[in-house]
């Protein structure tokens, strides 16, 4: 009897088997070109994920959260007795809306990689400098700061790695430069880079240029702290007196008006609560979101 012919699955294309285990692959292809930097983006943000699979991660997450907006709207047209007709054009507007959301998401995490980085650099660097200026060699003091300093240990600490596996320092540093968020970190690194070319001291190179950033680094404390002031006057006027008092004579307007007639409805209040919280929740994201996070 003749032997049956198997098929094997490793004979099916790796293009193939993607598009067929994930039927959004077809729209993050033709939304790939609109955003050349996401793959840059998704380095330096620590992001281990392709493209093609963050689009595709994006484009469900925009799908279910449009989907889970609308429903919330339907209740409340439902309640306020507003035609249904106008869910179609909110649902498109809800995931413009979801989609550029969680397109921001590989900035935030630059972002936030940066502020890490910048927390403890100058704590970082004069470590650095004080095992120079003991005699130390520069890899090992890099060893020596490859630890205990949060997110730019980490950063030192790819260097260390780099150098160990037979690259030269100089190429190493080079290359952590390329995926760090942080253009102090970078300074600092591209300074040392510059001193091992040309023959410099180190050790100098590396004081000069942490003095500067510490210098920056007080001039940023002190311009927060003066425009904190009128953020706090804007929030104590629109997030506290102006919802309240307005809310307070909004009542006694319609309780006066018309003898009755007009009135403020439970889902008018509860709207009401919701801006009040809305507008509270972006004054406090923009004080905590402009402070500046230095370890001085």
């Amino acid at each position: 009897m003749a032997e049956k012919k198997k098929v094997s699955p490793v004979a099916v294309p790796v293009r193939s088997r993607r598009k067929a285990a994930k039927p959004v692959r077809f729209i993050s292809e033709k939304l790939f070109p609109y955003f050349p930097d996401l793959k840059k983006k998704l380095v330096v943000g620590d992001i281990q994920q392709t493209s093609e699979d963050f689009l595709d991660k994006v484009v469900v997450s925009s799908i279910f959260t449009a989907i889970a907006l609308t429903i919330v709207t339907f209740v409340f047209f439902n309640m306020l007795f507003i035609n249904m007709m106008f869910l179609i054009p909110l649902f498109f507007l809800y995931l413009l809306l979801s989609f550029g959301y969680f397109m921001m998401y590989p900035s935030v995490r630059v972002l936030k990689r940066r502020r890490d980085i910048d927390y403890e650099l100058v704590f970082a660097g004069r470590h650095l400098l004080i095992a120079l200026k003991s005699g130390m060699p520069l890899f090992d003091a890099l060893v020596g700061v490859s630890r205990g300093y949060g997110a730019v240990s980490e950063e030192f600490n790819k260097i260390v790695e780099k150098v160990t596996l037979g690259v030269p320092m100089s190429q190493a540093m080079r290359e952590v430069i390329q995926t760090s968020p942080s253009p102090d970190f970078n300074r600092v690194i591209l300074q040392i880079a510059n001193s091992l070319s040309s023959g410099a001291d180190v050790a100098e190179a590396l004081e000069v240029i942490l003095n500067q950033i510490f210098r920056e680094q007080i001039i940023a404390l002190k311009a927060y702290g003066q425009k904190l002031n009128p953020l706090v006057m804007f929030y104590m006027i629109f997030g506290i007196i102006f919802p309240s008092l307005g809310m307070a004579f909004a009542i006694i307007l319609f309780s006066l008006l018309g003898a009755g007639r007009f009135g403020m409805s439970g889902s008018l209040l509860v709207l009401a609560f919701i801006l009040i919280a809305v507008v509270q929740f972006l004054f406090l994201s923009m004080v905590e979101s402009s402070r500046p996070r230095y370890a001085i």
